[in-house]
């Protein structure tokens, strides 16, 4: 134990430094927060932390190996998994640093993780099975990949979005670095329990410059590290283990950033709003509304997870259906304490549910439309077969007029008319017109169509959206078929003057 308490003060010494001088380096390499609109800040702040707490982490990995003999056989024995696992967390690291000094798109930072994390699952690091003693065991099989490399990179993003106040990441991840520890001791796995506790001691010194009001921030390259570590050595005493503790646990630790990712995702999804897009819906702009200062929304947020973790404990000295019921238990409690804060609201989700389904409904049967007036369109031999198939499908789309015009030194002369088969409401409809696409357009030819608006404006562009489409991929052939290698003139307008039947 004294030996654990030693490597946890140096780590924490340690980490006091190299924050200290990551504050310094920051504005030299431009990593420096700037005040904006989603940021809470007021001031240039230093967003490099993370190099201060790898930098600890490495070093007190380093002496713990030199001082004590177990620890640095424990280490060679586990050294492609361990070694592994620090490597990949690096290199997540390495792309947060880049994102905090040059910005980088998200989907290019997902890639980088979830190419991380099946690298991980390539040296064996996998959640391989999932068991509750005398009552369940699944083994995963192949599926292990997958299931792996999602966990990893949930809780790592989950870490990364839950990085919004000062010290709220870092006191999260210092009380889940804690429970991991108590997870990887109990089932005798030093090597993890020991990476924990580096890790421990450089959040324990990195949060005296980074609690509110906070001299320095994570980064991306901060709170990505710590997640994608968390998540892996979770997975590596989950293996030790051999149970579903290993996972439940560091599961109920991490509640708060778990559930507001999760909730985020459903969220966005019922507004139809990318995943990747940023908000101010996050638990701590709820508490932030709901009038809490910013360090006492910290401390809040710091209660429920030290609560939730300390409940959850109970896991590893019950059984069977015991173990199941603590953590349904501890989750209904996190959830009811999100709801209360108003994370996630359950109103309004079925009438958002229906008019997603209603939209999807309407999409497949307008894309089903434009589908078969392609194929019918690959068969047109004249101008008036051709006529026909746009005629009937710009009715099936709701359109209320269609014409092709004819514009020449102010002169307007219809080609193509079909303004009487139509039913809807023209003072329901839209007008647009579209000239038409490639060399046509220099003849004066443009489509004029009016468009029946039920089903409202999302729905009307993209029939809009198919049908410019559909003219897009078929005009330019006609006119080949009709006039070689001339376009459509004004004289040949008696000719085209044709009427749908």
């Amino acid at each position: 134990m004294i030996t654990y308490l030693i490597i946890y003060g140096v780590a924490t010494v340690l980490s006091l430094i190299a924050t200290v001088l990551s504050i310094r380096l920051a504005p030299r390499i431009g990593a420096m927060d700037l005040p904006g609109m989603r940021k809470i800040h007021t001031v240039p702040t230093p967003r490099i932390g993370g190099l201060a707490i790898l930098f600890s982490v490495i070093t007190s990995v380093l002496f713990a190996m030199v001082i004590n003999r177990v620890i640095r056989e424990s280490f060679f024995r586990d050294f492609v998994q361990i070694g592994g696992l620090l490597c990949a967390a690096m290199f997540v690291l390495g792309v947060g640093l880049v994102d905090d000094i040059r910005g980088i798109r998200v989907r290019k930072k997902l890639v980088a993780e979830f190419a991380a994390a099946a690298a991980l699952c390539a040296i064996g690091v996998r959640i391989e099975s999932l068991a509750v003693p005398g009552l369940f065991q699944i083994d995963f099989g192949w599926t292990s990949w997958p299931i792996t490399i999602f966990w990893i990179v949930g809780i790592t993003n989950a870490i990364n979005l839950i990085d919004g106040l000062d010290g709220l990441a870092a006191g999260i991840s210092a009380i889940t670095c804690a429970v991991v520890a108590v997870i990887a001791l109990q089932a005798h796995h030093t090597t993890v329990a020991i990476l924990m506790l580096t890790v421990l001691g450089g959040l324990t010194g990195f949060l005296f410059f980074n609690f509110n009001p906070a001299k320095v921030f994570l980064g991306d390259c901060g709170s990505l590290f710590l997640g994608f570590l968390l998540a892996g050595a979770s997975v590596l005493s989950s293996t030790k283990t051999a149970t579903a503790v290993g996972l439940a646990l560091p599961v109920l630790a991490m509640g708060i950033p778990v559930f507001d990712v999760l909730f985020s995702i459903v969220r966005r999804t019922l507004e139809r709003r990318s995943l990747f897009a940023p908000d101010c819906r996050h638990i701590h702009h709820r508490l932030m509304e709901m009038g809490l200062r910013q360090k006492h929304i910290v401390l809040v947020l710091y209660g429920v997870t030290a609560v939730s973790a300390a409940l959850g404990t109970f896991m590893m000295v019950t059984r069977d259906v015991g173990t199941l019921a603590v953590f349904l238990c501890v989750l209904l409690l996190l959830g009811l304490f999100l709801r209360i804060v108003g994370v996630f609201r359950f109103k309004g989700i079925p009438e958002a549910v229906r008019h997603m389904v209603k939209l999807s409904n309407e999409r497949n049967k307008v894309k089903g439309i434009f589908e078969e007036a392609q194929l019918q369109l690959r068969e047109v031999r004249s101008a008036r077969s051709w006529w026909r198939v746009i005629a009937e499908t710009a009715e099936r789309m709701g359109a209320v007029r269609l014409s092709i015009i004819h514009c020449d030194d102010g002169a307007r002369q219809t080609l193509f008319s079909n303004p009487g088969s139509f039913q809807s409401d023209a003072a329901e409809a839209i007008h647009l017109t579209i000239p038409l696409p490639g060399r046509l357009v220099g003849s004066g030819l443009r489509a004029e169509i009016d468009v029946c608006t039920d089903g409202g404006l999302e729905s009307l562009g993209k029939r809009l959206s198919l049908f410019g489409r559909l003219i897009d991929e078929s005009i330019e052939s006609l006119d080949r078929l009709e006039h070689g290698s001339q376009p459509w003139l004004p004289e040949d307008a008696q000719m085209l003057n044709i009427h749908a039947a």
